[in-house]
């Protein structure tokens, strides 16, 4: 990743009929900070940069979300559906894991890999005792760059509305998206 000089941010700026304040309010940063950092004068914590950039991005109209990228049809399991239920959907679906939601919610996550360590005969025993941690949430409005960074981490983000869960992001869908 490379990050945009002090010329670069005002070049963007300045080819989008965009002022300073505009863009300041964009990115909730100061109409001073923008003018310093588009003089050279300081350079910006990388936090602020990325809200900066963001903003140029929104304008443009590049922004991609979670909107964009997820899945609606949400395939999931209960916690007190029987584990043997779970695995049967993964192999259905061609799934290795699949997110557990009660009433909407993200309450866990099961895998191939959790029934396996569970042990033998652990087919009758609800989800609930073989699942592990939820997926970690997103809102529909994150940007492709938040969920690309928890998908380094986790195999699934979810992106909910309201504590609801409205879909599901995996690695695949960033690379659909991308091609």
């Amino acid at each position: 990743m490379e990050l945009p000089t002090p010329q670069d941010l005002r070049e963007r700026r300045t080819g989008l009929d965009l002022t300073q304040s505009e863009l300041a309010d964009a990115a909730d940063v100061s109409q001073p900070l923008i003018a310093r950092i588009e003089g050279g004068d300081v350079d910006p914590r990388l936090s602020t940069l990325r809200r900066i950039v963001n903003a140029l991005q929104e304008a443009e109209g590049k922004v991609v979300r979670a909107t964009d990228l997820m899945n609606e049809t949400v395939i999931s399991v209960a916690p007190d559906d029987a584990v043997s239920e779970a695995v049967e959907l993964m192999e259905a679906e061609a799934y290795s894991q699949l997110p557990v939601l009660q009433n909407g919610v993200p309450v866990g996550s099961i895998s191939q890999g959790d029934v396996i360590h569970a042990g033998e005969n652990v087919g009758n025993h609800p989800v609930s005792e073989v699942m592990s941690e939820s997926f970690p949430t997103v809102a529909p409005s994150a940007t492709v760059d938040e969920v690309r960074n928890l998908l380094d981490h986790y195999k699934a983000v979810m992106v909910t509305d309201g504590g609801e869960t409205v879909g599901i992001i995996t690695e695949a869908d960033i690379a659909a998206h991308v091609s």
